[in-house]
């Protein structure tokens, strides 16, 4: 018996912050299922090895998603390569943690840059060809767009952005037929957790969260959920799956989580005393680099 042809095969896929974790992760499982993949992220050098470890076709393009010019010339070439894409997957997304007071602006605003206005940014840039094909955007959010946790008010603040941008979207679009998607994910093992841990701040936030709540899943196993998501245009998917039940208590959250902050945080500050992370991950660290100068085939604004 013939296996199942994918809805993706033969389709365009775009994926912002591809050069490694989950963008890399989700650009394997498309082209696996027959996807011609446009990766884009900000590390020319790891894009061009995810890209030759791909199956079918696939091409590359070094690129800041906030640059609204170079991402609308991208999207052109992409056109112009591949045909214009029914997937459009933004994200290309950076994190730092620790007392906001303590935060360094431009670490801060740049989470804010890349998250939010980085989304916006590859949605305007790729919309004209998500209408001609009837296509399908997904957002990459997390828990943190249903409940804001303490010491990371940049990542916390970008994530609830990028889901009401992404519900404004789908309003404005579902007349288009365009389809758009809102991932939330948890913990994924990511370079950007894995450095997350090396943080007292973010060590003691995660290991305070309920036990489920704390898990660290594998990125295969996520991207697997989303790019299945994908296939089916949903409006949402969650990973993990118990997720979905936090929309339930939501209005509840911010005062639960105050409460257990009042009480933990002057402990667990006595105990080590928290400090600013700067940018987190290879890409953060890259990124900075680059936004001071540095190699520019450096690891960019990947998740």
């Amino acid at each position: 018996m013939a296996a199942e042809v994918s809805a993706l095969h033969g389709r365009t896929a775009v994926v912002t912050g591809a050069a490694r974790g989950l963008g890399a992760a989700m650009a394997r499982k498309l082209a696996d299922r027959g996807a011609k993949v446009a990766l884009l992220g900000r590390e020319e050098q790891t894009l061009a090895e995810v890209r030759d470890s791909l199956p079918g076709e696939s091409r590359c393009w070094e690129v800041d998603v906030t640059d609204d010019a170079a991402m609308a010339r991208v999207a052109a070439e992409v056109g112009e390569w591949f045909g214009p894409p029914s997937v459009v997957v933004a994200n290309a997304g950076l994190a730092e943690g620790g007392p906001f007071v303590e935060s360094d602006p431009a670490s801060w605003r740049r989470v804010i840059e890349v998250n939010l206005i980085g989304s916006a940014v590859t949605a305007r840039a790729f919309l004209p060809a998500l209408l001609h094909t009837r296509g399908y955007f997904l957002q990459v959010a997390s828990l943190a767009s249903i409940g804001a946790a303490p010491m990371m008010s940049a990542y916390c603040a970008s994530k609830a952005g990028v889901e009401s941008f992404a519900h404004s979207l789908r309003a404005e679009l579902a007349h288009q037929h365009v389809g758009v998607g809102i991932a939330y994910i948890n913990w994924t093992d990511t370079d950007m957790i894995r450095d997350a841990d090396e943080h007292a701040v973010l060590r003691e936030l995660r290991a305070h969260m309920p036990k489920p709540a704390r898990k660290v899943y594998p990125v295969a196993y996520v991207a697997g959920r989303l790019v299945a998501a994908i296939e089916r245009r949903r409006p949402s998917v969650y990973v993990p799956s118990w997720l979905r039940a936090t929309q339930l208590v939501r209005a509840a959250m911010p005062p639960v989580v105050t409460t257990l902050s009042r009480h933990e945080l002057p402990r667990l500050a006595a105990a080590e005393p928290f400090e600013a992370t700067g940018l987190l991950g290879a890409g953060g660290h890259a990124d900075s680099a680059k936004a001071a100068g540095g190699d520019t085939n450096g690891p960019g604004a990947d998740r």
